[in-house]
């Protein structure tokens, strides 16, 4: 494993994990390499995404004592237990398994920065202890591919994968809209295999209550947040952006509510590519969306 370099930093600004985490502790870890496709794309990019992310994440470390307004406090409010530190990047997927599995005995919540959609697969291994796992995946994509040019673990399948994992009993899947690499039965196999697909237009209708619903109350959730399932006018620099898609308002209210209300257990960012971006934003809202998770598990965790 590598620490944070000197010219990154931390997420944030929080200390460099050094040993075995304490019980419920948020670990940021970067997984920059997942499993490539042959032919080269922009997801190829998306190895500088922990970096970026870290990077954008530094000019917010001095407001972190700070009051929050999408948390309405402080990032970790008085009485809170969660520590968080950051455990620097892993080299490839079966690095990252192993990591995930470690913390995730030792009790902490792995957060784990991507890299491309692949990387989320790994991450979901890395969870076999944890029994009746929920996933809650934000995509603008179905990720449903059994293959994509022989390749079947690439940042097409992560659901498909996910939805053979004898730890997931269910995934719900929410920001879904346009087109991409799903055929017509990967979307029936989807849907036969219990899958809640939530378009944005019906998340538009009914609200985050729509998906919170869906999230049964006694599972522990895993959260995989695809940054294409933002609209592009928010998170422009994503490898396969869809127009249409979530507001910054809806994910943030989706994290507040799965956070405060349900065990989450460990999550995921991906797609984020930084040579496809403007002026940091997507990095940006990357980071918010991360420390606005941190702070809604911390919630839960008080004294």
């Amino acid at each position: 494993m590598q620490p944070p370099s000197e010219q990154a930093g931390t997420f944030m600004g929080v200390p460099v994990l050094r040993g075995a985490p304490g019980r419920g502790d948020a670990v940021i870890i970067g997984a920059p390499r997942g499993v490539s496709y042959p032919v080269p794309g922009p997801a190829d990019g998306c190895v500088e995404g922990p970096a970026a992310i870290r990077r954008r994440s530094q000019r917010l470390a001095r407001f972190v004592g700070h009051h929050d307004f999408d948390l309405d406090g402080p990032l970790l409010p008085a009485g809170a237990t969660l520590r968080i530190h950051d455990g620097g990047d892993l080299a490839g997927p079966e690095e990252t398994r192993e990591e995930v599995a470690r913390l995730v005995t030792a009790g902490a919540v792995p957060i784990v920065l991507g890299g491309d959609d692949s990387i989320t697969i790994p991450v979901l291994r890395g969870l076999g202890a944890i029994d009746a796992l929920t996933v809650l995946q934000f995509d603008a994509h179905l990720d449903y591919r059994d293959e994509v040019a022989g390749v079947r673990e690439g940042y097409s399948s992560a659901m498909r994968r996910a939805s053979e994992m004898a730890h997931v009993a269910r995934i719900v899947q929410v920001g879904l809209r346009g087109v991409g690499s799903a055929r017509v039965g990967d979307v029936a196999d989807a849907r036969g295999a219990g899958n809640v697909l939530v378009t944005v237009d019906d998340l538009h209708a009914h609200g985050a209550d729509l998906v919170l619903d869906q999230l049964p109350a006694a599972h522990p959730v895993f959260i995989a947040l695809d940054l294409d399932a933002l609209d592009p006018s928010v998170t422009p620099g994503v490898s396969a952006p869809a127009p249409g898609g979530m507001s910054y308002a809806q994910v943030r209210d989706l994290l507040v509510g799965v956070g405060t209300r349900f065990g989450v257990v460990g999550a995921v960012v991906t797609e984020l590519a930084p040579q496809l971006d403007r002026n940091e934003i997507t990095a940006l809202v990357a980071a918010r969306l991360v420390s606005v998770l941190i702070g809604a598990v911390g919630r839960r965790r008080l004294e």
